[in-house]
């Protein structure tokens, strides 16, 4: 049975979510079920509580098969040989920030990305893309070398006092928890991606998530209180502000990577 929209945002409501807020959402629409509407229905229902000209609600947009470093391009492209992997290099769509579908990131994310109000970072692999107020300040840029660190929309998701809210997903999607590695617990590697019509080579940070489930797992237990928890349509649900989130991560991931 399809959750009408009063039940949702009720529910949404009782996680804390509000006018004024700004978002950042990660989401799985298939966890919630279904929605009269789908996806579009479920962004315009957190726009209007977040309020239209009040809040501003952001998504992961990122993209990974531009980049020839990418897990995802080297599975695609591992049984080619030279003539072939010239040719799929050659016919590979560059990243444009107008265009480019997200990839991995779910209906909701698309939904927002390509509202017509929408914002997008310029990132070719970690860019976000929001809806409201905020957008275009926390969207304006997006250095290559800054994949997810303090000078990419998450530092200014940061500053500006972001929730985050889990919809559906673990802890193992929580992007902020990125903006608590250092260059102690990252290395740094080259990239390489094509942006447009022409390959860039630069350098960042190796962002790695395989201790983020258990990172949210003992955050969520430490600060229990810090964490509001839910359900939504059919999917359990937490929202947390994005400060804490970050800020543990920067305490405790080196205990849980550099554990013996």
């Amino acid at each position: 049975m399809e959750p009408s929209g009063i039940r949702l945002r009720a529910q949404l409501a009782e996680l804390g979510l509000t006018a004024g807020q700004t978002v950042l959402v990660h989401s799985s629409l298939r966890a919630v079920g279904p929605i009269r509407g789908g996806a579009q229905a479920l962004r315009d229902l957190l726009l209007d509580l977040l309020g239209p000209d009040r809040g501003t609600l952001v998504v992961p947009a990122q993209t990974s098969s531009v980049s020839a470093t990418s897990g995802e391009f080297l599975a695609a492209t591992a049984a080619m040989d030279a003539a072939r992997y010239l040719a799929y290099l050659d016919a590979l769509p560059g990243f444009d920030p107008r265009l480019s579908p997200s990839e991995g990131m779910g209906a909701l994310a698309e939904a927002v990305r390509t509202h017509p109000r929408a914002r997008r970072s310029a990132h070719p692999i970690t860019s976000f893309a929001a809806v409201g107020p905020l957008a275009e300040e926390l969207m304006a840029a997006h250095p290559l070398d800054s994949l997810l660190g303090k000078e990419s929309p998450l530092g200014r998701m940061y500053e500006c006092g972001a929730l985050v809210l889990l919809l559906g997903v673990g802890y193992d999607k929580c992007t902020a928890f990125h903006l608590g590695e250092s260059p102690e617990l990252a290395r740094e590697r080259a990239y390489r991606c094509k942006i447009g019509d022409s390959w860039q080579i630069f350098s960042g940070l190796e962002h790695r998530d395989d201790e983020f489930g258990e990172l949210g797992s003992i955050f969520e237990n430490t600060c229990p209180d810090r964490v509001r928890r839910g359900v939504v349509g059919a999917a359990s649900a937490r929202v947390f502000a994005l400060t804490e989130a970050v800020d543990f991560a920067a305490r405790t991931l080196p205990y849980l990577r550099f554990a013996p």
